[in-house]
């Protein structure tokens, strides 16, 4: 009887319905990810060899890269346990360890000319974004798959990297930032680490359907956009990533006004 019962148990629709994921290992996902990871190695290089218009550059071209393998891996039917873990750690150097470190390189041996107490603030202020988006990157997998989906909880870190980047590449055509423009960068760095580990509704713009109908005027903005960042690609991609970053904290201090009136 206790045979038959774990029998049942295991050919049950709910059983059946679980998909585990696969312990192969599939080249095109992990390719894309390796790529991924070698322009997330090439920003640290980049950054100590002092090009940081590359490192910065880099940056972003792992993040493209990020997101086409997810996508490239479900289409293909080719999804693996190995490749979720790889996925994670090749994140961890993206967006975690490369954007720390071209914002160390780029900062700290600026500002260390303004005495010992600065140059270990950046240092700080460096590891606690590397640390950051180590715990963003565990909060996320620990959470069970059937949580939702339409929202992340605090700031993506490819995002934050997007944000830390993209103020180190527009600042480096800075022949000297000065002393306010380093404390920005660090603030900027603090406060992109900070909404990592927050607990901030992003929406996750996993809902968008390219196939389904959309107004004209989408037509007018997104090549709009894409013109911004061809002009000014530092500029617009900043600017474009802080107001998603804050975007929930703002909503979310509009829903406490709205509670206090009410």
């Amino acid at each position: 009887m206790e045979e038959q019962k774990n029998m049942e148990l295991e050919t049950s629709p709910e059983r059946s319905s679980e998909h585990p994921r696969r312990r192969g290992i599939y080249l095109l996902p992990n390719l894309i990810t390796s790529a991924a990871l070698f322009a997330g190695f090439y920003a640290i290089v980049a950054a100590i060899d002092g090009n940081y218009v590359h490192a910065g550059a880099a940056v972003f071209v792992a993040m493209i890269l990020d997101g086409l393998d997810g996508r490239v891996a479900r289409l293909t039917s080719t999804e693996s346990a190995f490749g979720k873990e790889y996925d994670s750690l090749s994140d961890m150097v993206c967006f975690g360890l490369a954007p720390a470190i071209v914002a160390y390189q780029w900062g700290v041996a600026r500002i260390a000319e303004y005495g010992t107490i600065w140059e270990r603030g950046g240092w700080l202020a460096t590891f606690f974004f590397a640390v950051a988006a180590g715990l963003r990157l565990a909060r996320f997998n620990s959470r069970p798959s059937s949580a939702g989906k339409d929202y992340f909880e605090g700031l993506p870190s490819p995002s934050a990297a997007a944000i830390v980047a993209a103020f180190v590449w527009f600042s480096s055509e800075w022949r000297e930032p000065g002393l306010v423009g380093l404390i920005a960068a660090f603030l900027v760095t603090i406060c992109a680490g900070a909404l990592m580990v927050s607990r901030f509704p992003y929406y996750s713009f996993k809902k968008i359907n390219v196939g389904e109908r959309v107004p004209f005027a989408y037509f007018l903005v997104v090549p709009l956009v894409f013109i911004l960042i061809a002009l000014k690609p530092p500029v617009v991609l900043f600017v474009l990533f802080s107001l998603y970053a804050l975007s929930a904290p703002a909503w979310w201090s509009v829903r406490r006004l709205r509670r206090r009136r009410a």
